[in-house]
């Protein structure tokens, strides 16, 4: 069997692992090769599980409507209903345009009762485990896209190379896109320069990294059950915690206990947050509160705490008006 049809191969195995019989999936879809791939394998192999795709138009030109139109056509010859969630007028930066674009997925995922699935690689996860050591992330961060969650990837354990074998094979058309070229951005830097840079100086250096992603993942999944001992439940936008249990824990408990009750409803604690929320949990009274960054907060209720998430990103699911 040759290289490609090894990868086919390879890609039918994990779709079909990742996406079970009676799922269903939202596909995010950017025009890529990578998520062109994975609309071609999911459309294969698991076609009655595919209830839409959806793509973001982040607004920035010719590049990027272009992308949508591939998707839109790809998606209308496949019989697909397709969701464009569109991001002018956001401050253009990465973190913006992710947040919103996320937001968006979410949006349509639960709209189609469904979860979301992206063409993250094996290759995405070694770059996002190395950003993730140059930020400083504790333990919990550096599970990378190991962490459990309700999206799927069933591209995560396949290289990007295994993923360009299979576009070849079958013709699936994409569009690269010519901000992967820039070195400006870090993920791009990390890609072309300082990846392979380390891999030539230690060879099986990002093999190493996905150990210690996995490593990292199973000590989240022990916090996990930690958290999960304060009985959390969500409200909307809000986690509630039952208080007794949290005072009773130690501090070092507590910094590790917090990020989890918040990552359920999508917040991501910083260093200085988490700090804050931990002694609060020890200290703060019945009916106090304090700010969290990105304008979430934390109060004190006589049985529980309560976090409450900050205000979304505006993502717009409209083309804006010509007056935008």
């Amino acid at each position: 069997m040759g290289d490609r049809a090894k990868s086919a191969s390879a890609l039918r195995t994990a779709v079909r692992a990742s996406i079970v019989r009676g799922d269903r999936v939202v596909l995010a879809v950017s025009g890529g090769r990578d998520s062109m791939v994975l609309l071609d394998a999911v459309a294969r192999w698991r076609r009655p599980e595919l209830c839409a795709v959806a793509t973001f138009d982040h607004g920035t030109g010719a590049a990027a409507r272009a992308a949508v139109e591939l998707v839109e056509v790809s998606a209308q010859s496949l019989g697909i209903p397709l969701e464009v969630g569109y991001g002018q007028g956001l401050r253009r930066t990465e973190a913006v345009w992710r947040a919103a674009r996320w937001d968006f997925l979410h949006a349509v995922a639960e709209q189609h009762d469904a979860r979301v699935a992206t063409a993250h690689t094996q290759d995405d996860q070694v770059e996002t485990v190395f950003m993730r050591l140059l930020r400083g992330s504790g333990v919990r961060g550096l599970a990378g896209l190991y962490a459990v969650s309700d999206v799927a990837r069933p591209l995560l354990g396949l290289t990007r190379a295994a993923v360009a074998e299979y576009a070849a094979l079958h013709g699936v058309p994409f569009l690269e896109d010519p901000s992967n070229r820039s070195r400006q951005p870090l993920r791009n830097r990390v890609r072309l320069d300082h990846l392979p840079a380390f891999e030539r100086q230690h060879p099986g250096f990002a093999a190493e990294l996905l150990a210690l992603a996995r490593r990292s993942a199973l000590w989240r999944e022990d916090v996990e059950e930690l958290a999960s001992t304060a009985r959390p439940r969500v409200e909307g936008r809000e986690v509630f915690a039952d208080a007794s249990v949290l005072r009773a824990m130690p501090l070092e408990a507590l910094r590790h206990v917090w990020p989890a009750l918040a990552a359920r409803v999508g917040v991501v604690l910083d260093r200085r947050g988490t700090e804050r929320a931990a002694a609060f949990t020890l200290q703060g009274m019945v009916g106090a509160w304090v700010p969290l960054a990105g304008g979430h907060e934390l109060r004190r209720y006589a049985a529980a705490f309560a976090l409450r998430a900050g205000p979304r990103v505006v993502s717009l699911t409209a083309p804006p008006a010509d007056d935008e």
